[in-house]
């Protein structure tokens, strides 16, 4: 009978334990739900940073953009930081290949000019200086 108990204890353990490992897999899991944080912290701006390095990256045009308005920035803790940004981005004078654009002035001619609402998730480490874009969706203004 003990022994009987000791394997059924065993059992509801090991079910306990592979359910919660199952449930780590789908999906991180959220130790604070997305709140609303400044955009001058250190870490929205590193989010920022990235992401519009990433939205640079992967954008055909010749010329960078840069972010021109913070609508919202907030944050999410997980096993890592998350950050959802709404930001206002323009087109620069700046060409990519000059791999600046933080420096850069907005186009100033009107048949230059170009803007985009975007909605960025970023999950940063910062303690790695790990970077990952988990979201991003812009439409021209």
């Amino acid at each position: 009978m003990a022994r009987l108990c000791q394997s059924l204890l065993l059992l509801v353990a090991t079910v306990a334990l592979v359910s919660r490992s199952v449930h780590a897999w789908g999906r991180p899991k959220v130790v604070r739900k997305f709140q609303d944080i400044p955009e001058t912290y250190v870490y929205v701006q590193q989010a920022l940073w990235f992401a519009m390095k990433e939205f640079n990256k992967t954008s055909k045009d010749k010329y960078s953009y840069k972010v021109v308005k913070v609508l919202k920035s907030q944050e999410q803790v997980t096993e890592s930081l998350d950050y959802f940004l709404e930001v206002k981005i323009a087109r620069t004078m700046c060409k990519k290949i000059s791999g600046e654009n933080e420096n850069c002035l907005l186009q100033q001619d009107p048949q230059m000019q170009k803007m985009f609402y975007c909605t960025f998730i970023v999950a940063t480490k910062p303690w790695k200086f790990e970077f990952t874009m988990l979201k991003k969706q812009c439409k021209e203004v």
